[in-house]
């Protein structure tokens, strides 16, 4: 399988964890070969197949996964455990699946099978580059 993207020597470090900008290695949906990218702790995180792609500032991090045609832009973060997939385009705030019920949290229903969480950062939170 061709790679469509690679870590770049970029980074960011966030909460003690190093994140890659990534670079497209070839055209795709919307996205043109040489084009940087947002930041991604692992490849795990984001799918070499599909259009997915992550942009801008925003964060990949841990087991989170994005595929499909999934857009994550602008300050959005995606980490924990989740999978955000399909047509999705995810722009700011936090998104982040746990097993844990937190009453910070508000559930955004995707599909019978599947739930994204997603906590919009208090006043205090807000991270310092």
């Amino acid at each position: 399988m061709d790679k469509k993207y690679k870590l770049t020597k970029t980074i960011k470090e966030y909460a003690g964890v190093t994140l890659y900008q990534i670079e497209a290695l070839k055209d795709f949906g919307d996205v043109e070969k040489g084009e940087k990218g947002g930041f991604i702790e692992k490849e795990d995180n984001l799918s070499q197949d599909g259009d997915a792609w992550v942009s801008g500032d925003a964060r990949v991090s841990g087991d989170a996964w994005v595929y499909g045609s999934v857009r994550v832009s602008g300050g959005a973060r995606v980490y924990g455990d989740a999978r955000v997939y399909g047509e999705l385009k995810l722009i700011g705030g936090y998104f982040y699946h746990t097993k844990e019920k937190s009453e910070e949290i508000e559930k955004v229903e995707i599909d019978e099978d599947y739930e994204l969480l997603c906590k919009e950062p208090k006043l205090g939170e807000v991270e310092e580059e």
